[in-house]
């Protein structure tokens, strides 16, 4: 069963951070086989606090996207991407 990573955020308060999360995080995609299959687009919040930064990461499994958000390089940019904007992230089984 596929598994997915719901991430909401903040807007962004470090682009500069971002652009070098965006760099480290191909890489790491690419290895985990991760896709973003929504976040480019409209984003109409009907219930609950609007975030304006809002992405679903797809896995081919639960267990690939815990290990992918467990990697040590993920761990990594996972610094800058906290310099970057304040978010909470989820990881869900579909």
């Amino acid at each position: 069963m596929a598994g997915y990573w719901v991430i909401r955020g903040s807007e962004i308060r470090d682009p500069a951070a971002l652009q070098e999360y965006g760099k480290l995080w191909a890489g790491i995609a690419a290895r985990f086989d991760a896709e973003i299959i929504a976040g480019k687009g409209i984003i109409d919040t009907r219930e609950g606090p609007a975030y304006p930064r809002q992405l679903i990461i797809r896995f081919a499994s639960y267990r690939q996207a815990v290990d992918c958000y467990e990697d040590a390089a993920y761990r990594q940019a996972m610094k800058l991407a906290h310099r970057a904007y304040d978010r909470e992230l989820s990881i869900l089984e579909g």
